[in-house]
């Protein structure tokens, strides 16, 4: 069975959080040839049940501590690696508590992890076993990226980046 989600359910999810969160506005853009470099953040949460899969969220390391820093009300030069670790999985667990409400019912979802990735990340155009929706703000870009498990991407709940 295909993801049945809408970009506009994934764009409608980030813009709750983004804006009304952060005070942040953040663009939709194109996935085509979307690429984050090596010491971006990648939060991540599984769900179980009716529908299967992963949601991640990737973000440049400047857009990652501006969001941080909004999160604590702090200046972007005091964000710690451990605060933005933080803020990627509060950002991960309430845009995929959003998006699972637009997946198949009933599913559980994990508590979020997140960690620095060290390598670059290209996205894949979304098939029918995934979608994604990638943003920009003036300080950087993000994608999120619903992966259905046995689908292209993740099949084993391993990283759904390929190489650049």
């Amino acid at each position: 069975m295909p993801v049945q989600l809408q970009e506009s359910s994934i764009e409608e999810a980030s813009a709750q959080f983004w804006e009304q969160m952060l005070s942040m506005k953040l663009y939709p853009m194109s996935t085509h040839d979307f690429y984050l470099g090596s010491g971006h953040l990648l939060g991540s949460v599984s769900l179980t049940g009716a529908w299967s899969g992963r949601v991640e969220i990737r973000m440049d390391e400047r857009l990652s501590r501006e969001a941080t820093a909004a999160m604590l009300m702090q200046a972007t030069e005091d964000v710690t690696e451990a605060d933005a670790l933080d803020a990627a999985k509060e950002i991960t667990n309430m845009l995929a508590g959003v998006i699972k409400s637009s997946l198949p019912r009933p599913s559980a979802m994990t508590v979020p992890e997140a960690r620095v990735v060290n390598e670059c990340y290209c996205s894949a155009m979304r098939n029918l076993h995934s979608v994604a929706v990638a943003f920009r703000h003036d300080s950087g870009e993000m994608i999120v990226s619903v992966l259905m498990q046995g689908g292209t991407g993740d099949p084993a709940g391993k990283d759904s980046s390929r190489s650049c």
